[in-house]
């Protein structure tokens, strides 16, 4: 069942169970169900839009060069305090181009890096998935999608006002559950997929983890591709007014990309023609 299915079940005029309670026993995030975008000031939101266009441009920018960035060639006032925040509440991590620049949490779980001169050959081979910020008329919201390296495919994907982890896992399981297992999984070294919840459902699955290298920017070029796609040909033209827009509005753009949209690198098919012409199901 998927999220969207599973929140039109929900009935908050239901007297015997509490929408929080509904949501458990549907295994569905709290914060999936209400869609309520999260807000910030005005100035701050046009500068995260700002940042996020950008940011897709030229991963490398940290918060000093974005800054210089936006006073000097979008004239606007700002400190360096105030983008080091926004890079944070909106979940960018700068692609440095040295190694070792940060040091990473020892409770963490990490992965090695497994696709690097992997010769992939059919569908469910690799799956890879990221978060990226979603601006919004008003406000802006969270998206996590999982794409099937081989076909370009989006296996699975859902919005949230939060970046929790079982968020994330919960959409891989029914993603999981939909389109059979991957052989690998790959996803960078935030927070969500280095924890030990993420990591153990993988491995229930027994599915070969693989992660990027810290400011590494090709590890995970095929979501980043998507990212970029996504945005200049739907986000940023149909800025969605309230959750529920945004999430039709995505689940339209979503199926036109696997069932309409050709890809160069396709030979000119798309995703879910490739995606089933030679799949795994696991």
């Amino acid at each position: 069942m998927s999220s969207q299915q599973k929140r039109e079940l929900i009935s908050p005029s239901y007297a015997k169970l509490s929408i929080v309670k509904q949501c458990k026993s549907l295994g569905l995030q709290k914060s999936s169900y209400y869609c309520k975008p999260k807000g910030e000031s005005t100035l701050n939101q046009i500068l995260m839009k700002a940042i996020d266009k950008k940011y897709l441009e030229c991963p490398f920018y940290g918060t000093r060069r974005m800054t210089t960035y936006l006073n000097l060639d979008l004239g606007y006032r700002v400190d360096r305090k105030r983008i080091k925040r926004l890079y944070r509440l909106m979940g960018i991590t700068t692609i440095y181009p040295k190694k070792n620049l940060s040091k990473p949490n020892l409770a963490e779980y990490k992965y090695p890096y497994l696709l690097k001169d992997l010769e992939i050959k059919h569908s469910n081979q690799v799956w890879a998935s990221d978060i990226t910020y979603i601006p919004m008329f008003r406000g802006f919201m969270y998206m996590y999608a999982i794409i099937d390296v081989y076909s370009r495919k989006i296996v699975g994907w859902d919005v949230s006002n939060t970046m929790s982890v079982e968020w994330c896992k919960s959409v891989t399981n029914e993603a999981i559950e939909k389109h059979g297992k991957p052989g690998i999984f790959n996803t960078d070294q935030g927070s969500q997929f280095t924890s030990p919840i993420f990591i153990n459902m993988l491995k229930k699955h027994d599915i070969k983890i693989s992660m990027d290298g810290k400011g590494r920017a090709l590890d995970n070029i095929y979501i980043e591709r998507f990212w970029r796609t996504i945005k200049y040909e739907h986000i940023y033209l149909n800025p969605a007014n309230g959750g529920i827009e945004l999430l039709r509005g995505i689940r339209k753009y979503i199926d036109f990309y696997n069932k309409e949209r050709r890809h160069d690198s396709l030979n000119q098919i798309a995703p879910n023609n490739f995606y089933y012409s030679n799949v795994s199901m696991s």
